[in-house]
């Protein structure tokens, strides 16, 4: 006992302590870290990364360039990020037809297993917005009477108070978003397509996005959509309906002012 006493009190006992507990947690570190898994993740999206350029060689090269640098026939996508891919590729607008005021939605030629490939050679180009997760643009929850407020405000003007879509000028146009997917409604917010503004979350907040897809799932919803009380208004677009009110309406005070004319005439020679 005397012995042990003694070497507890020896001045090199804490350090030798000290150095066996290093060395154990190192050993619980290296034994149980998830090191196989990081390392199979990292060869994974190398693979992606590959694959996608593979990909966007074939399909986009053309147009945007061999390195996403962008020519005369198409942007750069240099930062665009994943978001912006996704969103693109995933509604079929990309690769486009052919050249024009705007690139319609079409049939989608990739699987989503090669779009995320695509997406994550382009995210590799440079910094920008990152493909939404389904908890970011989940409308589960959302308030949809704040999102109808903000949708009113910020997309209405384009695109319909009700969704249904609008022309622009010079043969563009803001398509209706009725069938538009959640996820594709808040890249749109995000990355802003085409014609239309971007929303980062420093201007509307990731919530705030999640009611204005609540709101826009709303309005297409079968119940609300078929109106047992008749025609709802904006359920047109704001052309057809500008048209219909300058045929009938104005076409109805004509219709009037000459009546009036015609009785005043009368009333006179009698």
């Amino acid at each position: 006992m005397k012995k042990l006493s003694a070497r507890r009190r020896h001045p090199l006992a804490a350090l030798v302590v000290l150095l066996i507990a290093l060395a154990a947690t190192g050993g619980l570190y290296a034994a149980f870290a998830p090191a196989d898994k990081a390392q199979a993740d990292e060869t994974a999206q190398s693979l992606a990364i590959e694959e996608g350029k593979k990909l966007y060689t074939v399909g986009c090269a053309s147009c945007h360039g061999t390195s996403g640098q962008g020519t005369t026939d198409g942007p750069s996508l240099i930062g665009v990020g994943s978001a912006a891919v996704d969103f693109q590729v995933g509604t079929g607008r990309m690769p486009a037809q052919q050249p024009g005021a705007q690139v319609p939605k079409k049939k989608v030629v990739y699987t989503q297993a090669e779009i995320d490939q695509m997406a994550a050679y382009i995210a590799g180009l440079g910094a920008g917005p990152i493909t939404p997760t389904e908890k970011q643009y989940s409308p589960k929850g959302a308030d949809i009477a704040k999102g109808g407020d903000l949708f009113r405000t910020n997309c209405a003007q384009c695109h319909n108070f009700t969704g249904k879509g609008g022309a622009l000028t010079n043969g563009k146009y803001a398509p209706s978003l009725e069938g538009v997917s959640a996820k594709h409604l808040y890249e749109a917010m995000l990355t802003g397509p085409q014609n239309m503004p971007s929303y980062p979350d420093g201007v509307l907040p990731e919530q705030e996005k999640r009611d204005i897809i609540a709101y826009v799932e709303e309005m297409n919803d079968p119940k609300v959509a078929a109106n047992p009380g008749g025609l709802r208004l904006g359920g047109l677009g704001p052309v057809v309906e500008g048209l219909f009110a300058w045929i009938f309406g104005l076409g109805a005070l004509i219709a009037v002012a000459v009546w009036v004319g015609a009785h005043t005439a009368k009333a006179k020679k009698s």
